[in-house]
């Protein structure tokens, strides 16, 4: 239902954090690597393989130039979502200008630099608009979020700040 790709294996550590979030939901995906500079071959036909298995939603992260998720939406008209990754001459910024200034016509969803988590969840939100029990799930996982803030938002109120951090904040 969704691929990931990634420009490298050094950006697994990364993307590691969207094929979690999928297993967390039950989201079927499959995930490897293929570089749009140095194995544009592969890249097509990884495209061209997962539209005609059914795939819904790409996710492509890459680092630097980050061409990936660019080149991977001029080859489909699936919704693909860019996770620009951190580099270390940049600090990430260089990944994600390049994915979010795509040229019109050919749009790129992008997240913050490093935010495989929440590549995953766009596309699951994507996936839920045709999958009520995906759309359900997704729900739920809101309002467990809503009910963890209110939790720690009861407990500052109660405790005070510093109560709070040295009982929460230094373990």
């Amino acid at each position: 239902m969704v691929l990931i790709l990634m420009g490298s294996d050094s950006d697994l550590p990364i993307m590691k954090k969207a094929a979690e979030v999928l297993e967390k939901f039950g989201v079927p995906y499959y995930m490897t690597v293929a570089s749009a500079h140095r194995t544009p071959d592969r890249v097509e036909r990884l495209v061209k393989e997962a539209e005609a298995k059914g795939t819904k939603v790409i996710i492509a992260g890459a680092g630097g130039a980050a061409h990936l998720p660019g080149v991977v939406a001029a080859l489909t008209t699936l919704p693909v979502i860019g996770v620009p990754i951190k580099t270390s001459s940049l600090n990430g910024l260089d990944s994600l200008l390049s994915i979010v200034q795509m040229p019109a016509g050919i749009p790129v969803a992008t997240v913050a630099i490093n935010g495989a988590e929440n590549a995953a969840l766009l596309a699951i939100a994507i996936l839920a608009t045709s999958d009520e029990i995906l759309a359900r799930k997704l729900k739920e996982y809101r309002e467990e979020m809503m009910k963890k803030v209110e939790e720690k938002a009861e407990k500052l109120d109660n405790l005070g700040y510093k109560a709070y951090i040295e009982n929460f904040l230094n373990k």
